[in-house]
């Protein structure tokens, strides 16, 4: 084992404390792509039969989501949502570290769930989940399987489904940032 490994592997050895604080790196061993990578989201080619007619950062932006809905929602199912995807071993070691007492929380930035499909309890995400869902007009919550039917998915009271996810232009949720602050410290 090389030195740095092993610096590494005492310090969680004696940490009773350990927050983690990852990103898309961790969710690619999954297959679920990542956002700047040279494979990433915003850098594949859309020329084949579902192409989009704009760039994936104009697509997550909450003026799009507003303005065009239906495209929003074709690009986001198609590209956001991996349900056939599963944890893997950086998710697991994480899960069995919260488990033994080593790890306090899981701040992620990712969208996934992968973490808690894992076994971690104490995930804090920053940036939303695709798991969750809710009514822009009256805020009822609904699942991800509320979404599968195609087009703008809408509530029983008229208002658009939106994915509880942080699009550009919005801000992160403040109980959440402060509670991963709070961790950090």
């Amino acid at each position: 084992m090389s030195d740095s490994k092993e610096i590494l592997y005492q310090w969680i050895k004696e940490s009773n404390n350990i927050v983690f604080f990852g990103g898309a790196g961790v969710s690619t061993e999954s297959n679920i792509p990542d956002f700047r990578s040279v494979d990433g989201l915003y850098h594949q080619t859309y020329d084949y039969p579902q192409s989009y007619d704009y760039p994936p950062e104009t697509i997550l932006s909450n003026t799009f989501f507003m303005q065009k809905p239906e495209e929003f929602y074709r690009f986001y199912k198609e590209k956001m949502v991996a349900l056939w995807a599963k944890p893997n071993a950086a998710h697991r070691v994480l899960a069995q570290m919260e488990e033994k007492g080593k790890l306090t929380a899981v701040i992620t930035q990712n969208i996934d769930g992968l973490h808690q499909k894992a076994g971690s309890k104490e995930v804090l995400e920053l940036h939303g989940s695709v798991l969750r869902n809710y009514c822009t007009r009256c805020g009822k919550f609904y699942s991800l399987e509320d979404l599968v039917p195609e087009g703008v998915p809408k509530c029983e009271c008229g208002g658009t489904i939106k994915p509880d996810v942080v699009l550009y232009e919005e801000g992160l949720d403040s109980h959440t940032l402060n509670k991963a602050v709070h961790y950090i410290q």
